[in-house]
């Protein structure tokens, strides 16, 4: 049984990168596998990520996903999931991205960090977290879908890499002890319009609660957040759809703003 989902778990990696490759979504993984473990599904993640590792890609950072109330009432779960960035998926603010190269995608606004020393254990403290902090900056997530269409459940979310897709990096400045990361407000607007605004304590009551959680579900692997990598909060309102021929922009009080033009 063991080497049965073994060869499943190799087989569903292969299927997956095949139809981000090709551009072909597929049908969601739990359609075929009801009920498919949370665990099965972050081990086909890991299969996928090791084979674009494999293939060149280099870990940069991690990603918790999920970690709203509005993302979770739009995606139907109620919990977090995590994911890998890889230097292929991060631009910085300011670029433009093709929208031809993704099929379904949707972007959301976070408060996102860069690690000035590692982060591991499984009950790690927010004053931990904060010291580990080096850098804080706002983030556009792209997130896509290999499967046909955005009804999925949270394992296959978390198969598919938790459907990030690309990364663009604000500007980034030294995270201040008397910042306060929950009361940060993100506005986001699309082509010079407001469409949607959400406070930093939309993530677990504190952006920074979600390094925690992230680095206590990595320690489960024998794992955790390294100094250097970037880490992705997730985000603070439900993720809008990205239309080609469009300029998204987040912006708050107290982070420098991030932007991405869509072509």
């Amino acid at each position: 049984m063991v080497e049965q989902d073994d060869r499943w778990i190799a087989a569903t990696a292969s299927t997956l990168l095949a139809a981000e490759y090709e551009g072909v979504p597929i049908e969601a993984l739990t359609v075929r596998r009801p009920g498919l473990p949370l665990e099965t599904a972050y081990q086909v993640q890991r299969a996928a990520v090791a084979r674009r590792i494999a293939g060149g890609a280099r870990v940069v950072g991690h990603k918790a996903g999920v970690t709203s109330q509005a993302m979770q009432e739009q995606m139907g779960v109620d919990e977090p999931d995590s994911g890998v960035l890889l230097d292929d998926m991060v631009l910085t603010t300011g670029n433009t991205m093709a929208r031809c190269v993704l099929m379904q995608p949707r972007v959301e606004a976070e408060i996102a960090f860069r690690l000035g020393r590692d982060l591991a254990g499984a009950n790690v403290g927010l004053d931990e977290v904060r010291a580990a902090v080096k850098k804080v900056f706002l983030a556009l997530e792209v997130i896509d879908t290999r499967f046909t269409s955005w009804r999925i459940t949270v394992a296959d979310s978390i198969a598919d890499n938790a459907s990030c897709a690309r990364v663009v990096t604000g500007p980034m400045v030294p995270l201040s002890a008397d910042m306060d990361l929950a009361a940060e407000l993100l506005v986001v607007s699309v082509d010079g319009t407001t469409i949607v605004t959400g406070e930093g304590r939309a993530v677990l009551g504190d952006p920074l609660r979600a390094l925690a959680w992230l680095a206590g579900r990595l320690h489960r692997f024998g794992d955790g957040l390294r100094a250097g990598q970037l880490v992705l909060a997730g985000a603070v309102h439900a993720s809008l759809p990205l239309e080609a021929r469009s300029t998204v922009r987040a912006r708050s009080p107290h982070l420098p703003p991030v932007e991405l033009h869509v072509r």
